[in-house]
């Protein structure tokens, strides 16, 4: 697979099952987030415990799912559906199971925190924010009616608040 195929260059892009769209479509700028929290993940998991390692590698798995449904058309999503590509409430639970879990290893704050405790406190601090944004992208999508998955919602909720627990918990561990 070659780096380049000059199709993007007059600002177009493909959607999964091939649809074109401008590259400044509110559904890229959705998914385009979510790849910018994958990536970001991928360099906080450089600065964290061994035990946050395989979390963050499972999470950036799961937000490979949340970006191909987001950038699958209508017209497409039974295909992407039947492959069991969707986010689905055993993600959110799996989620919420998480933050329960390192809830139980530390004290969680009671007011607002200042990050940059630890350089992995500080990495999980701006995916957490980059999550956030991705968020209100997908609110967006779902108040034109683009996005039908309630659990996408829910997932990325969930996400935001699982990754500042693991934040909170990067920085009891110091």
């Amino acid at each position: 697979m070659k780096t380049f195929n000059k199709k993007g260059d007059s600002g177009e892009t493909s959607l999964l099952f091939g649809d074109r769209v401008a590259k400044s479509d509110p559904r890229c700028e959705a998914y385009g987030t979510i790849d910018e929290a994958v990536s970001f993940l991928g360099l906080a998991c450089n600065f964290c415990r061994p035990e946050i390692k395989n979390i963050i590698f499972s999470l950036q798995q799961e937000l490979f799912v949340v970006g191909a449904e987001l950038a699958t058309p209508d017209g497409h999503y039974a295909r992407l559906a039947e492959k069991g590509k969707t986010v689905t409430p055993e993600m959110v639970q799996r989620l919420e199971a998480l933050i329960e879990e390192f809830e139980t290893k530390v004290e969680m704050p009671k007011a607002f925190i200042i990050p940059g405790g630890s350089a992995g406190s500080a990495a999980l601090d701006v995916v957490r924010t980059v999550i956030r944004r991705a968020e209100r992208r997908v609110v967006a999508l779902k108040e034109a009616g683009i996005v039908k998955n309630d659990e996408i919602l829910k997932y990325l909720n969930r996400l935001a608040d699982l990754i500042f627990t693991l934040a909170r918990y990067e920085d009891s561990t110091m």
